[in-house]
Parts: structure tokens; sequence; C-alpha cells
């Protein structure tokens, strides 16, 4: 029986709200942005819940002291709002406070990427990745489906530290349909490649399997790993895996070469010893107001299917 694809944020509150019942320590904060399921953790556990309004900045500090008084925290808000309009925020009271106090504080960004696709620049978020990547004690996470999205739920309540949740605003096609991501390890390797692996990250595993189906009609068979969990991952078994290839290509909904995927692999591979040939794709660095559906979006900065076939092709015949 196949499983009805939800948004990740429905998905994961639906976790916060089922744990709410037995674990009076969560407290959920949000700046002036909702959900259905929102609406019942409003209403059920209003002495948890509070709104601050369109104020990032205090959403972040109510995190901090909240969590210092012993409380489990999820923030919730846009994504280019959670991650940029309150950074000074976030580097002072989560990542350097939580160098010397424990806390427990969750931020869930919704619209990564081009997600929301109408709304243009402003609310479309390039820069998370290469943000959160910058501050230590973070760990950043970036699933693909609402099952992934939901898995890292328990990780998430059980363990210290900062963390920021990177979720997508749209309902996406369900990709572990039939078996778990594999949580632990911070990443799920959906296939053997022969010669070249595709390491891509939230929307853009969806597209890379799009790019597998349609290279493979070449007979060209490529590996792929779903890399959710960007900053704690198995750095043995991922070593092990990229050990067996000559070429690596990075595949994600954010600036290329400005400190995101692409960099965390590259400097995963040098400082592993891998010798890999590496193809980094992602958004070209700039910004557009042009409005369109989200593959052709995609399609003009460079992270669209056959712009990503054309690179891997060339790439093939190079490596």
């Amino acid at each position: 029986m196949s499983i009805k694809a939800l948004a990740m944020r429905d998905s994961f509150l639906e976790c916060i709200y089922q744990e709410m019942k037995v674990d009076d320590k969560i407290f959920f904060v949000s700046a002036d942005f909702g959900s259905p399921v929102l609406d019942k953790i409003r209403n059920d556990f209003p002495r948890r819940f509070k709104n601050v309004g369109i104020a990032e900045q205090n959403l972040i500090n109510i995190s901090a002291g909240l969590a210092l008084e012993g409380f489990k925290i999820f923030a919730y808000a846009i994504a280019p709002f959670i991650t940029m309009r309150c950074y000074e925020q976030i580097r002072v009271s989560l990542a350097l406070l939580s160098e010397v106090r424990p806390m427990n504080v969750n931020l869930i960004g919704v619209g990564a990427g081009y997600s929301y696709v109408v709304s243009g620049p402003t609310h479309q978020c390039y820069e998370d990745l290469t943000l959160i990547r910058a501050l230590p004690n973070f760990q950043l996470l970036s699933p693909s489906d609402h099952i992934t999205a939901s898995s890292l739920f328990e990780g998430c309540i059980n363990t210290n530290g900062p963390k920021y949740l990177r979720f997508d605003a749209q309902v996406l096609p369900v990709i572990y349909d039939s078996f778990k991501p594999e949580i632990l390890n911070g990443f799920h390797l959906h296939n053997h490649g022969e010669r070249l692996c595709i390491i891509a990250t939230g929307f853009m595993v969806h597209t890379a399997l799009e790019v597998l189906d349609e290279i493979s009609k070449d007979g060209i068979k490529i590996g792929l790993i779903d890399m959710f969990n960007l900053t704690n991952f198995n750095a043995t078994k991922l070593e092990s895996i990229l050990s067996n290839y000559s070429g690596l290509i990075t595949i994600e909904e954010g600036f290329r070469g400005r400190g995101g995927l692409d960099s965390m692999l590259f400097e995963f591979t040098s400082r592993r010893n891998i010798h890999i040939k590496q193809l980094n794709i992602g958004v070209e660095p700039g910004y557009s107001f042009e409005l369109g559906t989200r593959s052709e979006l995609h399609e003009k900065v460079g992270i669209g299917v056959q712009s990503i076939l054309n690179q891997i092709k060339l790439f093939f015949k190079n490596t």
C-alpha cells in the first residue's frame, strides 16, 4: 500500500503534537506562521505555545531563554526569515551559548530553495545551507520527503544542541515508500553506480532520480546518495562508498560555490585524501525576478533535469 504524500512540515508538526501529549518539556514558538497541525498545538497546549509575531530576532532569543530553563524548543518560521533576518541572534544565543550551556533548540524553516516559487527571491531561500554550515555546534538537516522529515524527529527531541531543519514548502512525492531512510548514517545510499556517484540534498534528490531514469537509457549507471544531515553523518561509511568512484556530482538547490553541499564535500574528500574528480551543480549565483514553474526556473539557473543531464554527460566523457 502506497503512502500518501504530505507536506514535510505537517508530518513533522504531527510528531511534535503527539509528543507534547506525553512530554511537558516541549515548547513551541512561532513567528506568526501557521498550518492546520499547528492549530491543534495552539489549541491543546496553549501554555506551551507562543506566537511572537513577525519578529524572528525575538523568536530566537525567547527560544534560547526557554531552552536554558530546560525546555525542548521548536521554533517555526519561513526559511529565509528564520535564518537571515535573525542571523546574529542565532550566532550569539544559540551557536555560541550552546558551547557552554546545554540547550535543545530546533529551528524549523519552511520554504527551502524555490519551493515558494511564485513569491520571488525575497521568499525563496538559496543561502541557508551556507549560513548554517558556517556556525559551530549546529546540525543542518535537509530531508527529501515527509518520511525523512518525521524520521528526524527522534534525534531532534533527544539530542541537545541547536539544529536547523530545512523543509520544502510543497507536497513532494514519497521517496521512502517501502523502506526507511538510514537516519543514523545521516545519508541514504539509494543505489550503486559505475564510475560516477551523485550526492543530492532536499528537493534535488527528486531531480536526481529523474536524471538517473533518463541517463540510464544511454546505458550509464550512476550511484545516488540522499544527504539529509550535512553536519553529523557517518564519515567512515561515506568515505568507503566514495572510494569506489572516480567522479562525484553534487546537486543542491542553493548557490553553487558558496559554501553549501559542494564545499562540504570538497573539504570532506580533501581531508580524507579521497582522490575523486568533482562536478558541482547548484544555482548560478545571482537573483532572478522571473516567475514560472519550479522546473522552468531550475532550467534557467542550471539545476533543471535537462541542464543536469547535459552537464553529467559531458562530465562522464571526461572522467
